[in-house]
């Protein structure tokens, strides 16, 4: 199966099979027009199929039984056969993700270089880009144990062979489901009455010969007991090649902005330019000398190191920077030998990686109408991914006394010995110092190794019974959930060691280690001061590639692999009950009630050598990432709701509910929620909806020991002429929790209308306004907010930047940051949702048998997305219409299908995409005469990034044997081979969280049912 022409002959075939399939497929004209799932039924039908559904369905934008075209919160509803039908691979997810009015979720590809946060391999849904958090995630109108510290939960743990349909809520729904509930609700139905046996099996690749995957899935269900009691299982696994190396052309273009050179703080032209051929000059393999101090104006500057240490002139293309004294190269250049920097096609594009899922229920009705239940689900996750190179920056190297006037035998401990080697004496007359930057190409990539096992359990009961004269339901359940996580980094350098064998020197003449003169040793060991030896220090030469001979012992030293060992607990019960008690002059009145309790809990594990070391005077980050601190923390809620459906004139009722919420952590807070339908005609229905709902502050927030990392921040003082310091700053960074935070509240409107006009039979559609107003958002800045408010004189924020003595040199600071969330920040959402439904009965020519054809379109139109952050200084975000990240959102979203489905076919037709925006929101874009330059509100010659439109081919070949039904299918995303969303923002220069970085994907399979 690995074997690539194999595979690719495979799917040439399954190619032409869609061929001939698609021929049979032609539909004359519509005969009559087929009701939608949705439309209301009339007479003895309505009735029997109403008495069934209302046993087992669970309805997500209320606790009262409705569908999602009643229902005055907008509710979404996805069927078994349409996720089959259009889903882009075996994965809910992957559909889910689709839709217009989830944005910027975190997927496996997209989440890659979340190092710490432990959501790698993590598919977490995004309603509205409000984040993940703020997106409640039920199976059959329960919560599941979250899969990260931060509370997302992973889609991939649904036990998908039994989801009967998936239902979105776009609207608040706290005071119906609880906190989190913020931007909506995703609710799992199953199918709990499933007979039969399922099994999937299926196999994909891209069009460029990567990316290998194959997945299966078995799931079986039968009653027993005469009818009584009902067992169901479901099982799958997944597997996924990891592609570690960027060979798409997109990747080819070194597109990315960089600062003009000849640009001044004064300029009327565009600081930024967007160029293609773009190379980082500080991420060279065997190092670039950017300045020099000493011997001349900057004489070594644009020296860079080959194969073997040889000595090169770096060739900076296209623009040119000023020569005068002092001035470093630019962080960037374009043309020349700007291919030289690789680090961006060195990254990884998707990670390897291999799920496993089990999932059982069994029910029992041990009476009439009264019915025991128990679930219980396991899930594995193991992921791992190659990220990028060992990257250093402003990395200053001591030359001082390396002259020519000394040898190998003579040379200070203040003269580096693999400059001296690699420039040889007369180069180095009267220098004292180089700076230079790397991407130490000798060792190895880093990596990132995720394991995440989840466990759920859960017993419970249910039953109907007659009250006031008319049916009731209730339920009752208690669960247990544990998500053990082990977050493993590889290959990630060691701060000071990687210092200390970076700076080696000769051994002189009894020096103290009694090591051979001449020979080179790190300087720690063969200087004066004994307190700072290392004996197990092995010098590291970074001028070059393939120049360290001893490399083995080099990893060894100087790199480790930290991990963190995390174990998350939910423990959860809950009872609900809904009846009709009375009845007005128009209608019954339909009530629920209930309560749940809930608890969270975190414990952690990290080994002291992995751990940041925090003493008064600040924090020492032992590793460049990964340096955990155990989190432990828990908290506790209490919850109880009351709501109702009130008819007050024919066509009109009314919606209230309200719920009281304890949180042990957080406080007491009240949620509800007010709205209503009104129906003047039968094609139209209006409906509204007011309501107030909230986020708790979660375990990560609240109770974070500490996750440290390093990286570079873009210097706001910075100009060409170095006068303020280089172009990029170095820090470690701290990242800790808030035990006093409160919860966020959102105040949101909804208001929309449904049409199922009479004269256009088989026709719904709806559209829907929505605003949300979060005050109190909690949320941390990031390190160059903080450096870029620092520098506007924002003293509280100066408070928690210090600046590292040991890690900085002359004119180069390094900055130790702390990050602590606050209930800061305040966002303001609106936009539009539109949804329309179409579906007819056709006759094939060919067979004269019936066939449905069904048109489907979503499109959300975002248009604000405010965020103010209540920092002065601060600039407030509106990120719609930014491409150029996931917190950006897109101004259009949209989905369009058209399946055409048979008893012996199925052939469906997606297209999805995006629209155009900008790159950067507060960006101003201009060519001449433009405004002066700043850091909240930069200029550039280009802000502009295209959208993107994708195509989607599925086709299902049917075949009936009694009563066993297999399918064959291929499936066929991005068509057309459409490159992903350009952004210029190094890295691999695309968007992967909107668009498709993969390319063309096929996918085959079969399915085989049997009742």
């Amino acid at each position: 199966m690995r074997d690539f022409a194999t595979v690719r002959h495979l799917l040439a075939s399954s190619t032409a099979l869609s061929a001939i399939a698609l021929s049979f497929c032609a539909p004359a004209a519509a005969q009559d027009a087929l009701p939608s799932p949705q439309s209301p039924t009339s007479g003895a039908q309505a009735s029997q199929e109403g008495a069934a559904e209302t046993r087992d369905v669970v309805v997500t934008g209320s606790r009262i039984v409705r569908d999602g075209f009643q229902s005055p919160t907008p509710v979404t509803v996805l069927s078994e056969e349409e996720i089959q039908n259009t889903s882009p691979t075996n994965n809910i997810a992957n559909l889910m993700d689709q839709m217009p009015v989830i944005a910027g979720s975190f997927t496996p590809d997209s989440a890659l270089i979340d190092f710490s946060s432990g959501t790698a391999g993590v598919y977490a849904l995004n309603l509205r880009n409000l984040g993940p958090g703020r997106t409640l995630v039920l199976l059959d109108g329960r919560r599941t144990v979250s899969s990260t510290v931060s509370g997302f939960t992973d889609i991939n743990t649904i036990p998908q062979g039994l989801v009967r349909r998936v239902e979105t809520v776009t609207g608040g729904a706290s005071a119906a489901y609880g906190s989190d509930a913020v931007a909506g609700v995703v609710n799992f139905i199953m199918n709990k009455k499933y007979t039969g046996v399922k099994i999937t099996a299926d196999t994909g690749i891209t069009t460029y010969g990567d990316g290998f995957n194959y997945s299966g899935s078995f799931t079986a269900g039968t009653s027993f007991a005469g009818g009584r009691g009902h067992v169901m299982v479901d099982a799958d696994f997944r597997h996924n090649d990891g592609i570690f190396e960027i060979t798409r052309k997109w990747n080819q273009l070194g597109y990315a902005a960089i600062q003009d050179p000849n640009w001044t703080a004064t300029s009327t032209t565009p600081q930024f330019l967007v160029r293609r051929q773009v190379g980082a000059t500080q991420l060279l393999p065997g190092s670039l000398v950017g300045s020099s101090t000493g011997g001349g104006t900057n004489k070594l500057r644009g020296i860079y190191f080959g194969p073997g240490g040889e000595l090169l002139r770096y060739n900076y293309g296209d623009l040119t920077f000023p020569a005068v004294s002092g001035t470093p190269v630019p962080q960037f250049t374009q043309g020349g030998d700007w291919q030289l920097a690789d680090n961006w096609r060195r990254r990884g594009l998707s990670p390897d990686d291999d799920r496993y899922g089990a999932f059982g229920r069994v029910s029992f009705e041990v009476a009439n109408d009264f019915t025991l239940f128990a679930e219980a689900s396991y899930n594995v996750y193991k992921g791992h991914y190659v990220s990028a190179p060992q990257q250093i920056n402003n990395i200053t190297i001591n030359v001082t006394g390396c002259g020519a006037a000394v040898t190998r035998e003579t040379a200070p401990v203040t003269c580096n010995a693999f400059a001296y080697n690699a420039f040889g004496r007369e180069l180095l007359n009267g220098v004292t110092s180089i700076n230079v930057g790397s991407t130490q190409g000798d060792l190895p990539l880093r990596q990132m190794k995720n394991e995440r096992e989840v466990q759920r359990y859960l017993i419970g009961a249910e039953g109907r019974f007659e009250a006031f004269g008319k049916p009731a339901q209730w339920d009752i359940s208690a669960q247990y959930g544990r998500s053990d996580v082990r977050s493993q980094l590889i290959n990630i350098m060691h701060n000071s060691r990687i210092s200390r064998a970076r700076t080696a020197a000769f051994a002189r003449a009894g020096n103290p280690g009694g090591y051979a003169v001449g020979s080179i040793q790190c300087q720690v060991n063969v200087d004066t001061n004994l307190t700072n030896d290392d004996p197990s220090c092995v010098p590291f030469n970074i001028l070059g590639t393939g120049v360290n001979s001893n490399l083995d012992a080099v990893v060894g030293y100087v790199l480790g692999n930290p991990y963190r060992l995390e174990v998350l607990e939910q423990k959860a019960a809950s009872a609900n009950l809904s009846l009709t008690p009375f009845r007005t002059w128009a209608g019954d009145v339909s009530i629920a009630i209930g309560g749940e309790w809930r608890e969270e809990q975190i414990s952690g594990f990290v080994p002291a050598e992995f751990q940041p070391v925090v003493t008064a005077t600040g924090t020492t980050n032992a590793w460049s990432v990964g340096n955990y601190q155990p989190t432990t923390g828990r908290y506790n809620v209490k919850e109880g709701y009351f709501e109702t459906v009130v008819p007050l004139l024919s066509g009109l009722e009314v919606n209230g509910a309200v719920r009281a919420t304890d949180y042990s952590s957080a406080g007491y807070v009240t949620t509800w929620k007010a709205g209503g339908t009104w129906q003047p005609i039968p094609d139209f229905r209006v409906r509204v909806t007011r309501s107030r709902d909230i986020r708790a502050p979660n375990l990560n927030e609240l109770y974070q020991e500490g996750t440290a990392g390093s990286d570079t921040v873009a210097n706001p003082a910075y100009t060409p002429d170095g006068a303020n310091g280089p172009a990029r700053i170095g820090y470690s960074q701290l990242t800790v929790g808030n035990p006093n935070l409160v919860v966020e509240t959102a105040d949101q409107w909804n208001v929309g209308a449904v049409f199922q006009p009479r004269f256009l039979p088989g026709v719904q559609g709806s559209i829907d306004y929505y605003r949300i107003n979060l005050q109190g958002r909690i949320s941390s800045l990031g390190p160059q907010s903080m450096v870029d408010l620092c520098h506007l004189g924002n003293q509280d924020i100066c408070q928690s930047i210090t600046v590292d003595p040991s890690r900085s040199s002359p004119g180069v600071p390094y900055y130790q940051i702390l990050l602590r969330p606050f209930n800061a920040e305040m966002q303001d959402l609106r936009g539009i949702d539109f949804e329309l439904l179409y579906r007819l009965r056709l006759r094939d020519v060919f067979d004269n048998g019936r066939g449905n054809l069904t048109l489907r379109g979503f499109a959300t139109r975002y248009i604000q997305n405010l965020v103010i952050s209540g920092i002065p200084e601060a600039l407030d975000r509106n990120t719609v219409g930014v491409n150029g990240s996931r917190a950006g959102t897109p101004t259009w979203r949209f989905r369009a299908s058209a399946t055409y489905d048979n008893p012996d076919l199925s052939v469906s037709l997606v297209a999805r995409g995006v629209s155009a925006g900008v790159f950067r929101e507060t960006a101003i874009e201009c060519q001449t005469n433009c405004p002066l330059s700043t850091t909240n509100a930069p200029t550039y010659d280009n802000n502009r990034v295209s959208g993107i439109f994708y195509t989607d081919l599925n086709v299902t070949k049917k075949f009936k044997m009694g009563r066993s039904r297999t399918e064959m299918f291929l499936n066929v995303t991005n068509l057309f081979d459409r490159w992903p969303m350009l952004v210029p923002a190094g890295g691999y220069g695309a968007n992967p969280v909107y668009s498709d970085v993969r390319g063309r994907s096929f996918r085959f399979g079969v399915r085989f049912h049997t009742k």
